[in-house]
């Protein structure tokens, strides 16, 4: 299997589009409620680890897998082959959904899965239960991220945690005074900054919309930003379309937001750290706020085929991939904390962990973390149907225009 190697720059481009699996409830944030009853396949899991099977097909964020095709300063895929004699044939995708089809493909042995994914791939039976036990990074993970909603089912963990980050509020220092503290900056004052602001261009960003909401307009009902009855939509849409008025670009990765920040033509949006270090580290004028609404975020997870003919292979991948050394290297480069936090006494920059709050669990809590909507709703009502990832994606197209 050839490499095929993209750059860092489309990591994280999209989120899953449509191919929702009802039945299988989640929930992140402080609010969590656990899985909703979600019954997985009945799967065997590896009681031992095997001789190595020569290689493991792996699918990967951008970014999460350098082998120095893409520059040789980062390659963290030959030491794992030298040290394994596992040859790792590298497939990057862009969104969930291409992620989950591919696995699905049972071509692939182990996936980098965002949690907008991964029960998906676990409802389907594309995803195997994981003997922690066979991984020696496991134990120095951080607790705050094993058996998480979108990573395990009934106290059974589906794959290993690997890098995470929260959605935060960026804005230009000489132009939006006083500092904001609330996304109400981006939705209803969003006309204060008519034409530069910048918001995610995903569906997905409707959970931004619906936190708000959560916080400032409780009459709605809403207990979860990824669970929507019609009416709660109906309101996210509202505010985003009032909002689409006032934006001036929408980004899917990091490459067109950092220019805008630079020029002054964005002054306020929504960035991920990586986005506002960036910017900072060539002049741009521009510092970060967790909003007081709390926000969403992104935790990803290494999981693996259940029909994998190289299942050795492929745990000793997780096993690699989630080490202090790879996760020092890829943390850095791909910009987000790392699962394994002992990987903060190895980054280049020794206050890395601190700015990304690699080590901090009260932050993490706070944050709502990226589920896909389906129709049984996440937050546990009975007595009605939420929309699902289908409709957000009618419901994006609508306020888009």
């Amino acid at each position: 299997m050839k490499r095929i190697s993209t750059s860092r720059l489309t990591a994280l481009a999209g989120v899953a589009l449509l191919a929702v699996v009802s039945g299988c409830g989640t929930s992140s944030g402080s609010g969590s409620s656990g899985n909703g009853g979600f019954t997985p396949p009945d799967l065997p899991m590896k009681q031992s680890i095997g001789d190595m099977e020569g290689q493991v097909n792996v699918l990967a964020w951008p970014g999460y897998a350098e082998d120095g095709s893409n520059d040789p300063k980062y390659d963290w895929v030959t030491p794992f082959e030298k040290k394994t004699g596992c040859q790792a044939n590298i497939k990057y995708f862009n969104t969930s959904d291409e992620a989950v089809k591919l696995m699905q493909t049972g071509q692939y042995d182990v996936v980098s899965a965002s949690g907008d994914a991964s029960l998906r791939l676990i409802a389907s039976g594309d995803a195997a239960p994981i003997n922690t036990d066979l991984i020696k990074s496991y134990a120095d993970i951080e607790p705050f991220l094993k058996d998480r909603d979108w990573n395990s089912v009934n106290g059974q963990m589906y794959g290993i945690p690997h890098g995470w980050g929260a959605n935060l509020l960026a804005y230009n220092t000489d132009v939006v005074k006083p500092a904001p503290t609330s996304g109400g900056a981006v939705f209803g004052g969003a006309s204060k900054y008519d034409g530069k602001v910048t918001a995610y261009d995903s569906p997905i960003y409707i959970a931004d919309a619906a936190l708000y909401l959560m916080k400032h307009q409780p009459d709605l009902g809403i207990k979860n930003p990824y669970a929507l009855d019609q009416d709660q939509l109906a309101a996210a849409v509202d505010l985003l379309k009032n909002q689409r008025q006032h934006v001036g670009e929408y980004w899917a990765n990091y490459l067109p937001e950092v220019p805008g920040f630079q020029t002054g033509d964005t002054v306020i949006g929504t960035a991920w750290q990586y986005n506002a270090l960036t910017a900072q580290s060539e002049g741009a004028p521009i510092k970060t706020v967790f909003p007081s609404e709390t926000s969403t975020g992104w935790s990803d997870t290494w999981m693996l085929n259940p029909k994998s003919p190289h299942s050795n292979c492929g745990y000793a991948w997780m096993d690699y991939i989630t080490s202090p050394g790879p996760q020092a290297q890829i943390a850095e480069y791909f910009g987000e904390a790392p699962a394994n936090t002992k990987a903060c006494a190895l980054t280049v920059d020794q206050h890395f962990c601190d700015l990304y709050h690699a080590e901090d669990k009260q932050y993490s809590d706070k944050i709502w973390y990226w589920t896909t909507p389906i129709s049984d709703c996440l937050d546990g009502r009975t007595d009605v149907k939420c929309t699902d990832y289908g409709d957000w994606t009618q419901a994006w197209t609508e306020i888009k225009g």
